[in-house]
């Protein structure tokens, strides 16, 4: 525990000018960042009496090391650089809201040729237009289905559009009336772009225009006795109403607006979002937090208000946003919110009227979405804590292991060897945290090995990390370096995923702070540490426990490992799949569970897991190289000329049987690039044909195969 008069800055060196400010740890990590309108004011709070302080903030500032802060110009600048700086470093002290469940969307891809609706989830595209979130998918296609009859946009895959396009016979939307089959040339782009829009101002709320000039078609048909055609307008305008109806008026006047509750225990806070677009709810989503900074009601708005529009643009910030509670300054909020949507924003409290009838609706919404959460989480809770303690007893291990890594060696009869590394904290899976690994120090099959290498090269990159911040101690009877190192393995309660650097103390230089260089490493690779900057880093900090896919053998060469790097503190286990007994590296009998134990679930959700992440990648692996082309490796030869090639010639056979003079014929190829193309198809030999396994029948080589 620091004591954080050891890094408080000297008197009047804070400005008292708006900016953000960051607290660091030991090993130079983010845990904190904040904004104030006055930076001088705002950090010579955390440094009063401990006493005074609130057990959360208490425990922040004990955690630091450091302090440093940024200068800015106003308070908008602040709070944009903030949610920035949150996004990136990911503190631990920092309230981070999480979506309790993936929400649907209903997309219109404006960024296509032919536009297409369709229902999407996770992180929005460029030019693709959203609708929603809703709370089921069949929501959404039962409202296309109803739309598509006025606004018959396409909404089939790309794969499906060009069979018909290829075909020249729409799909069985384009024969009942539901798209307007641009695929055939029904119609052109434009017009198939216009009903897009159209379909996208409907979804909007700018719903009475459409249903007007329906029903006035409609009346003219009637008039000049078109009568088959007044029946379809009049069933396209109910239509049309039911749709509307799907979603009822509950604020006059066609208003758009977000309305935002909290409701919140000394603990957690759960949060709801209701969309009204038009009047009508057109989405809803709820978030939970849990409170790991001493925040209020206001506090909470304002994360969620940063989280809710911080990557948002244009209309998809409403006119008016609708709150329980005003951040503390909502000048700057509001301001921040107008720069984003590009026009004017009203933040507010609703007094009285259908708005407040209806935020006290979400606020019912959030204190039920709290309580099913609390509900949830204990059960969980409990049962994860029951399955580390019975692990911990079967193993002897002293502590519960908090964090349990995974590892699993996949190949297809020795070739395209790969191993993963899956991690469990607290028993539940971290994604973020998850490896995958090539096996590069030998070739053929030998899990054995395979599992001794891989074991090797995590754990020496953790032991790097150790040795450039200090953090190791070098065996007295050993000389120097990583084979010589104790390492001391620390769990997620006593550090952070993220690596480690030089320590530093006391505050920064004020001003911005350049953005350190980004590197493009694979999963796999190993690149040399990197000067710290704060952001959570791959291989951070060691396991409790490492499991591995395997019995005996496997869990020797783990074992073996750890013992040629001086790892001593980190216990090693196998599962092994045929009687699911675990394997410890010095017992010659394995330590069998009950088949009831909570123990033996998680053990076997962890191999599991490892075993889908291994395998997932083997294939990607196999399919990248059964994909691959000799053209691949002729020098200047793009991807359009390498089509140009196979598209001329029918597939890489011909081609391999096709003189210089044949393929200078080919447009875009040179004699240099022919001869090329020659020389690198000579010295590859064709590969044995491949056979339908169902049928017998020999398979002709295509235009994608190798060859």
């Amino acid at each position: 525990m620091a004591d954080p008069s050891s890094y408080r800055p000297k008197p009047g060196q804070i400005p008292d000018s708006p900016g953000v400010y960051k607290f660091r740890d030991e090993h130079r990590r983010v845990i904190y960042v904040g904004k104030a309108k006055n930076l001088r004011q705002r950090v010579a709070n955390y440094f009063q009496d401990l006493a005074n302080l609130h057990p959360r903030t208490r425990t922040m500032v004990t955690t630091a090391a450091s302090v440093e802060w940024t200068v800015v110009s106003t308070e908008v600048e602040a709070l944009q650089l903030e949610y920035s700086w949150i996004k990136e470093f990911d503190p631990r002290f920092n309230v981070k809201y999480r979506d309790d469940k993936s929400y649907p969307y209903l997309a219109v891809t404006l960024n296509e040729e032919f536009p297409r609706v369709q229902v999407m989830r996770g992180a929005k595209k460029k030019g693709v237009r959203y609708f929603g979130p809703y709370g089921h998918a069949w929501a959404i296609r039962e409202t296309v289905d109803l739309m598509l009859r006025v606004f018959p946009v396409r909404t089939c895959s790309a794969g499906v559009f060009k069979n018909a396009a290829r075909t020249g016979r729409p799909c069985l939307l384009g024969y009942i009336g539901k798209c307007s089959a641009p695929c055939v040339g029904r119609v052109t782009p434009e017009e198939h772009r216009e009903l897009a829009e159209d379909f996208c101002d409907f979804m909007a709320g700018r719903t009475g225009t459409y249903i007007r000039r329906l029903e006035k078609d409609m009346m003219q048909a009637a008039e000049e006795m078109e009568y088959e055609r007044a029946a379809r307008l009049r069933d396209d305008a109910e239509a049309l109403k039911r749709a509307m109806e799907k979603s009822a008026v509950v604020l006059a006047d066609a208003t758009d607006a977000d309305l935002i509750a909290v409701a919140e225990d000394e603990l957690e806070a759960a949060l709801q979002i209701f969309h009204v677009r038009g009047g009508r709810v057109r989405g809803q989503r709820g978030w939970v937090t849990d409170k790991v900074e001493a925040v209020d009601t206001s506090g909470l708005v304002e994360h969620a208000l940063q989280q809710l529009y911080g990557e948002e643009r244009g209309d998809a910030v409403p006119k008016e946003v609708l709150v329980p509670a005003l951040p503390e300054d909502p000048e700057a909020v509001s301001q921040w919110l107008a720069d984003r949507r590009g026009s004017q924003v009203s933040l507010r409290i609703p007094q009285r009227g259908d708005k407040k009838d209806l935020m006290a609706t979400v606020q019912r919404n959030a204190q039920q979405a709290l309580g099913l959460h609390k509900t949830k989480r204990a059960s969980d809770l409990t049962t994860r804590s029951r399955a580390l303690e019975e692990i911990a007893e079967a193993l002897g291990l002293d502590t519960a292991p908090l964090r349990i890594e995974c590892y699993d060696i996949s190949h297809l009869q020795g070739d395209d060897v790969v191993a993963s590394m899956v991690v469990f904290e607290d028993g539940l899976a971290r994604k973020s945290e998850y490896r995958r690994f090539q096996i590069k120090g030998f070739e053929g099959q030998d899990d054995v090995r395979s599992m001794h290498e891989v074991i090797g090269r995590r754990f020496k990159r953790y032991l790097q990390d150790k040795e450039r911040t200090g953090e190791w101690e070098e065996a007295p009877e050993a000389a120097p370096g990583p084979a010589s190192v104790h390492a001391s393995a620390t769990g997620p309660a006593a550090t952070d995923p993220a690596s480690t650097g030089p320590a530093s103390t006391g505050p920064a230089a004020t001003g911005p702070v350049p953005a350190p260089e980004l590197t493009a490493a694979s999963p796999d690779d190993e690149p040399e540490p990197r000067e710290d900057d704060g952001r959570p880093k791959r291989f951070a900090y060691p396991p409790q426990l490492v499991v591995v896919d395997g019995g005996q053998p496997q869990v020797a060469a783990a074992r073996r490992a750890l013992d040629e790097l001086g790892i001593d503190d980190i216990a090693v286990c196998g599962l092994a799949k045929r009687l699911e007994e675990v394997w410890l590296p010095d017992d010659d009998d394995p330590v069998v569970l009950p088949r009831s134990s909570e123990g033996l679930y998680l053990l076997q959700r962890v191999r599991d897991e490892a075993h889908r992440f291994a395998i997932t990648y083997q294939r990607a692996k196999r399919a990248k190289r059964i994909r691959s082309s000799p053209l691949d490796d002729v020098t200047g030869l793009g991807e359009t000329r390498k089509q140009a090639l196979i598209k001329h010639f029918g597939s890489v056979k011909k081609l391999r049987q096709a003189t210089i003079d044949e393929i200078c014929e080919v447009p875009g190829i040179g004699r240099r690039t022919a001869e090329s193309v020659v020389a690198a198809l000579a010295t590859t030999a064709p590969a044995a044909p491949a056979v339908n396994t169902a049928t017998g029948e020999i398979i002709e080589e295509d235009d994608g195969g190798s060859s």
